[in-house]
């Protein structure tokens, strides 16, 4: 996460409170409408007709563009039935945002922009980014102007129309308009074009109040034809100890019933909490160990500790790390302050040592008085800051240097390579992976899932932990990083296929020792209810804690099996406890309803699979074994798989 962006933070200031939650089913959650605004497509019967909207302000000659993102601004989301509502700010422009499923393929969508500031610029545009995959050979009709999007290479004139018609061999898109609007297309990010429609002209009156208001109707090919997944059971990759979760704990309230609830009702392998570095030992000139063996221990420090016994008791290897050091530990003189939960401090090299045995006081104390011995150690997110800094060569030497400390008190803990913001931030680990004298000290590559990434990303984190043979943990697993300032998202659809899909993925290409849940405390919650966020009623599980209990029930120290799978909306993992006799395939699929055959798997006695979606929660479906010893099962469509077999 960088400094400018939105991140976790205690801060609840701006949260909308929600009083009740809707739950909806697939035909009425059609329209993927990101928190901060964007549009990501509609679905049909499963299938997503994919682009992506925004709210664009264009300085003079294009010098900039600034545009909604994700944590690029700070929104406001609700769901009211069928209507998705955003309230945000780019620049100058306030907008509200209203988007209505109004029936299959259809939408209405109302864009209401507000400038702050008297301003001269290019405009300011309401786009659609268009997607190379479906739209390379596709046109846009605006009104009787036709443009060829593989002819493309600069921008087409501006026409204005009250329709505008985007069509590929496999998508429509018909947009109709309440007035006639100024748009044209532009080649840019790699897409097949961007779409502009305009809102403000080049210039805009303090006050000034504009909005557009249209219909879109998409339709496109569903494919509903089978997908093959071919298992190869007889080449297992690395161990999957199982699903984990982090257990930071920030609401005395709410947190234990959450907590109790995840740990009652779904396996949980690992577990990661925190170390209160800053109550552990406020003041250097105190012996924090000694003082705690005399019973002198801050509540926030005990209640921590006692978390790690409870994850340790449950058979859990768990993970300490620190957010927050003590003033103590940091240079003398101005610090950044903190903005938005990034503080990003550096710790003063003159008391190196002084830090490094308060750390190590903590974890032996840890061992000596709960029975836990920390598998790892991480400071969070130090690539970022979050909240103590790291160079990439500073990283390197603390694992060096801290990791031998550690091995000088007695203690077997080791070190996480990385546990950096999300995987983009790679280049982080590369000084500690070519520095030998690194290695024997770590215990895990690991990296935080927020904002997801590509294929090519995540097989650079597997390569790094085979190199070191050591393996790679998603020590915080979600998508996205700022969701607790606009929480009703959590029972969104979309963001639990998002989420599901995301792991499958990590878990198909990083074969990881595990996933590490942001969290399983009301924290980011995957239960509501019962003033979780505000909300009413009694508590209960999410469509998201359908899909990590789903996912959570792969055998126990399973390996990762290779597999293929011919069609790339569904996304696979599979798995396999081989000397008992233990499988499991899950497929995350992210198109239409299609069957699928699973090949490569023992004929054993026990078949069962289940399904999740935004209809189903993990609901047993029909699922066979053929003749030919393949087993055929169902996909639903946008919806999470899984079958097993003993």
């Amino acid at each position: 996460m960088k400094n400018k962006l939105l991140v976790r933070s205690l801060n609840l200031m701006g949260i909308f409170i929600i009083t009740t939650m809707l739950f909806v089913g697939p035909a009425a959650a059609q329209t993927e409408v990101m928190a901060w605004g964007n549009m990501t497509g509609i679905r049909i019967d499963g299938l997503l007709i994919d682009f992506e909207s925004s709210v664009r302000v264009v300085n003079t000659k294009w010098a900039n563009v600034d545009y909604t993102g994700r944590e690029r601004q700070r929104p406001r989301y609700v769901r009211d039935g069928l209507t998705q509502t955003v309230k945000s700010k780019i620049q100058y422009i306030s907008f509200e945002q209203t988007v209505t499923d109004v029936s299959k393929g259809v939408v209405n969508v109302s864009v209401d922009c507000t400038s702050d500031s008297a301003v001269v610029q290019e405009g300011v545009f309401y786009c659609f980014d268009l997607p190379a995959s479906h739209y390379g050979t596709g046109t846009v009709r605006i009104g009787g102007k036709r443009i060829a999007l593989n002819k493309l290479t600069d921008i087409s004139p501006a026409a204005t129309a009250k329709e505008v018609i985007i069509e590929s061999p496999e998508r429509s898109i018909k947009m109709s308009f309440a007035s006639s609007v100024r748009a044209f297309v532009r080649k840019e990010n790699g897409n097949a074009g961007t779409l502009y429609l305009q809102v403000f002209g080049n210039k805009t009156v303090k006050g000034q109040r504009l909005s557009l208001n249209f219909k879109i109707n998409g339709s496109g090919k569903i494919d509903n034809t089978p997908a093959v997944i071919e298992v190869d059971k007889n080449n297992p990759g690395r161990l999957f100890a199982g699903f984990g979760g982090n257990f930071r704990l920030q609401n005395p309230v709410n947190d234990p019933k959450v907590i109790d609830y995840c740990l009652k009702n779904m396996r949980v392998a690992f577990g990661r909490v925190e170390m209160p570095w800053a109550m552990w030992q406020p003041n250097e000139e105190t012996d924090a160990l000694q003082e705690a063996l005399a019973g002198k221990v801050n509540p926030r420090v005990t209640a921590a500790m006692d978390m790690a016994k409870r994850l340790a008791a449950e058979g859990m290897p768990v993970i300490i790390s620190a957010w927050f050091p003590p003033n103590w530990a940091l240079p003398a003189g101005p610090r950044p302050r903190m903005q938005g939960g990034v503080a990003a401090w550096r710790l003063d090299p003159a008391k190196t040592q002084q830090i490094y045995k308060s750390l190590a006081d903590y974890l032996v104390y840890v061992k000596m008085a709960y029975g836990v011995e920390a598998w790892a150690f991480s400071f969070n997110e130090s690539d970022l800051g979050i909240n103590v800094l790291h160079t990439a060569d500073e990283h390197a030497a603390f694992i060096k240097d801290f990791g031998s400390y550690l091995a000088s008190r007695g203690l077997a803990t080791k070190l996480l390579l990385g546990d950096n913001s999300d995987a983009t931030t790679f280049d982080f680990i590369v000084p500690a992976l070519n520095n030998p004298a690194t290695h024997k000290y770590i215990a895990a590559v690991s990296f935080h899932s927020w904002r997801g990434c590509d294929d090519a990303t995540l097989h650079r984190w597997a390569g790094a932990a085979r190199e070191l043979n050591v393996p790679v943990l998603i020590g915080e697993g979600s998508t996205d990083a700022a969701a607790h300032t606009y929480p009703q998202v959590f029972a969104e659809p979309t963001f639990a296929l998002y989420e599901i899909n995301l792991y499958t993925r990590i878990a198909a290409i990083c074969q990881p020792l595990s996933i590490l849940q942001w969290q399983l405390t009301s924290d980011y919650s995957i239960l509501w209810g019962d003033g979780i966020y505000g909300s009413t009623g009694e508590l209960r599980p999410t469509q998201r804690f359908w899909n990590l209990k789903q996912l959570a029930a792969t055998p126990e120290n399973s390996f990762a099996l290779p597999f293929t799978c011919d069609k790339t909306e569904v996304s696979c993992a599979a798995f396999g406890n081989i000397s008992r006799g233990e499988f499991a395939v899950h497929m995350t699929n992210n198109g239409g309803a299609r069957p699928a055959t699973v090949k490569g798997l023992p004929a054993l006695a026990e078949l069962k699979a289940f399904a999740t979606n935004s209809s189903m929660s993990m609901k047993e479906i029909p699922a066979t074994r053929n003749a030919d010893g393949s087993i055929s099962v169902d996909l639903p469509p946008a919806g999470f798989v899984s079958i097993f077999i003993k």
